[in-house]
């Protein structure tokens, strides 16, 4: 009997600088029957000539004009015939058997599985790169992950998971209306579709941050709204799946992770989260701050100090 095949799928806008090493993690998989789909999406730089040498290798390359990550993940996934599903941001990369120990993982758990596994967050060189956030690195129901990330400050990459493709076709598809923190709602929608998330020990993913421009450090209205949306979506999803104290207090924790994110602006979706925070019992979610501006949030309250950190930076 064949290995399954691993659809491993790449959206791309403006990545020359980081493609290269992007593919390259791809190609390195040392699980063997593998599909690598890069589309790119109406990139303005060398992004699809540099895919494109690398078509003699086996990579797909696929264009559209520029409609967003989303729609560009989507366009793949409908392209890709895996029976597993890998997505991988363009200037991500993964362990080189970071496939195959999920797959092992999997083939020894009930069918309808994700995996997970350590990630890292670097900017330069993976090597450097920072594993602080242990507190996802175990298995979990799908509700229970959901409930840990609104306790506090956790996530999980996208490049981190690996979705059996009957998971991610229950799931449906990338919400092509989300710009800022697409992620979360998707994989929120994967893994209430899953039968849960199988921790993966020593399989890494790396995360590439703190870079200028990119979708995560957006702070422009649209991404906030984008981002806000978000949140709304996965209640509605969590909520269906389980409304109880528990992942009300929860979805409260979202909302009050979006205030401490973007106050004090715009202010109709300021007042719109402390609404929903109020409604859904309060958070106990403490802000994230330095010691400079926690002197500062001890003096006038963490909303002024806020504020003038914002005007200070405008």
């Amino acid at each position: 009997m064949s290995q399954p095949l691993v659809s491993i799928l790449i959206p791309s806008h403006n990545a020359e600088r980081w493609l290269a090493e992007t593919l390259a993690s791809a190609l390195a998989q040392t699980w063997l029957r593998k599909e690598v789909i890069v589309v790119d999406d109406g990139s303005t730089d060398g992004s699809l000539a540099l895919a494109r040498s690398y078509e003699q290798r086996g990579v797909r390359v696929i264009t559209q004009p520029k409609r967003g990550a989303s729609a560009a993940r989507n366009h793949a996934f409908r392209e890709s015939c895996g029976d597993f599903i890998q997505f991988l941001d363009a200037d991500d990369l993964l362990s080189p058997d970071k496939i195959e120990r999920q797959m092992a993982e999997l083939a020894g758990r009930p069918a309808g599985m994700v995996a997970s596994c350590a990630w890292g967050r670097f900017t330069v060189d993976p090597a450097q790169a920072e594993f602080v956030d242990g507190t996802v690195d175990r298995d979990f129901k799908p509700v229970d992950f959901l409930v840990l990330c609104g306790e506090g400050f956790h996530m999980m990459h996208p490049s981190a998971w690996l979705t059996p493709r009957a998971v991610a076709v229950r799931a449906g598809p990338w919400d092509e209306l989300l710009t800022l923190n697409d992620d979360g709602e998707y994989f929120c929608r994967v893994l209430l579709a899953s039968a849960g998330a199988a921790f993966t020990p020593i399989a890494r993913s790396y995360y590439r941050s703190a870079l200028p421009g990119s979708l995560s450090r957006r702070r422009d209205e649209r991404s906030r709204r984008s981002q806000f949306r978000s949140i709304e979506l996965i209640e509605k999803h969590l909520r269906a799946a389980e409304d109880t104290p528990r992942t009300r207090r929860a979805l409260a924790g979202y909302y009050q992770r979006f205030l401490y994110d973007f106050f004090p602006f715009p202010a109709d979706l300021m007042r719109a989260a402390e609404s929903r925070v109020r409604a859904l019992g309060g958070s106990p979610l403490p802000p994230p701050m330095g010691p400079k501006t926690a002197t500062l949030a001890r003096l006038m309250g963490w909303k002024a100090a806020w504020r003038l950190k914002h005007w200070l930076y405008r």
